[in-house]
């Protein structure tokens, strides 16, 4: 094994996204030979043999069903990797693949691995989001005495971020529309071709299919809000309940997978890295606004590194819903141009697992179209947690 400490992106991939439900592009495809094609398209871009991948580390949120039994080595041995090559499954929520980045990076970093794949799935249409907790509920005893009201689902603490941090309907709907249009004109362009692979089950998915060019503000406006019930709202009575379809990321499918090695490794395999992994961070923080996590993660990055929001040439905030990008750009003062400039999970879709690489991959991308040096990647995550990452292009 190698001792070198820096750990480096080589290639990423993903597949277009599919909407999260019966009929959509890929729902068709079960998601072990969804996340199979893209371990496999890694191996056969880079001219690598199995054998040379230490480890497959894999994200994905609804481990049961067809997403059960730990889907990383099942996609592992359905894309043809030798049957010695190990494999496991995490859940970090929403930022589970960008954790498995964390993982694989650290443990090259520490010279246990010298080359990893990481990545995710989510196949929303097959396994609904919730369907882990189908038959029991993690509100344990214990969990309900520290928090007797209960907690609350993510579109609910949306709402709470919206209210806190003064976020009107009308901002809601433009920056969803403008993550459309941005994302719209990055598939125009080309900006994708790169990373965005084909699947092999589902020969007419070649372009996401979440991105709607033609949505505007004016025709956002006019969705009715997403998570009031009469309980909430009697709980909840500062709430006016901006959040909707519209202002949030849709259901869907989708994996992704990148090749993460030693710096020593892949020059011996005459690979040439794409960046260098900077800087890690992982917090815990409210679980009841749940989603405000990005805030604290970047603080704490910063401060890690030495860097302030202006050194970086692009951010990839997760846009689980509008209010969140938007709070955490207020409270970093964050450019709005450096901020999901080619679109955001909105337009992009949001397959739970799969996630976390997608972002990554779009980031370097984009620093690699603007010339850009560091890149920042955040996600907030269920249960009130974020992931945040600093990238140098190479």
């Amino acid at each position: 094994m190698s001792t070198r400490s820096e750990a480096v992106l080589v290639d990423i991939v993903r597949t277009p996204v599919g909407r999260g439900k019966p009929g959509g592009a890929l729902s068709g495809v079960h998601p072990v030979d969804l996340a199979a094609g893209a371990l496999a398209a890694i191996l056969e871009r880079n001219g690598l043999d199995s054998l040379q991948i230490d480890d497959v580390i894999l994200g994905c949120v609804s481990q049961v069903g067809d997403q059960s039994s730990n889907i990383a080595r099942q996609a592992v041995l359905a894309a043809g990797f030798a049957e010695i090559v190990p494999a496991t499954t995490i859940d970090r929520q929403c930022g589970s693949s960008q954790q498995a980045v964390h993982f694989a990076a650290q443990g090259i970093m520490a010279g246990a691995y010298d080359a990893v794949i990481v990545g995710g799935v989510e196949s929303m249409s097959r396994v609904p989001l919730g369907s882990s907790a189908v038959g029991g509920s993690p509100m344990s005893p214990r969990l309900r005495e520290r928090y007797p009201d209960g907690l609350v689902n993510q579109g609910v603490s949306a709402e709470l971020i919206a209210q806190h941090w003064g976020l009107d309907r009308a901002a809601l709907d433009e920056y969803a529309a403008e993550s459309h249009r941005r994302a719209a004109a990055a598939w125009h362009a080309g900006f994708f071709d790169r990373t965005v692979i084909p699947v092999a089950e589902a020969q007419d998915a070649v372009a996401d299919e979440t991105v709607r060019a033609g949505t505007t503000a004016e025709g956002l406006a006019g969705l009715n809000p997403a998570f009031r019930t009469d309980a909430l709202a009697a709980r909840f009575p500062e709430l006016d309940w901006r959040i909707t379809p519209g202002n949030s990321s849709p259901l869907t499918d989708g994996a992704s997978a990148a090749l993460l090695m030693s710096a020593e490794r892949a020059e011996q395999l005459g690979l040439t890295p794409r960046a260098r992994f900077h800087a890690f961070s992982v917090v815990g923080d409210d679980p009841l606004m749940m989603l405000t996590g990005p805030i604290p993660a970047t603080r704490r990055i910063l401060e890690r590194t030495g860097l302030t929001i202006d050194d970086l040439d692009a951010y990839e905030v997760n846009e689980a819903f509008a209010s969140v990008p938007l709070a955490w750009a207020a409270e970093l003062g964050a450019d709005a141009a450096k901020l999901n400039p080619r679109g955001g999970a909105i337009a992009l879709g949001h397959a739970l697992g799969s996630s976390g690489t997608r972002l990554l991959g779009t980031l370097i991308d984009h620093l690699d179209a603007v010339g850009g040096r560091f890149g920042l990647q955040t996600m907030c995550e269920g249960g009130g947690m974020a992931n945040a990452t600093i990238i140098e292009r190479l």
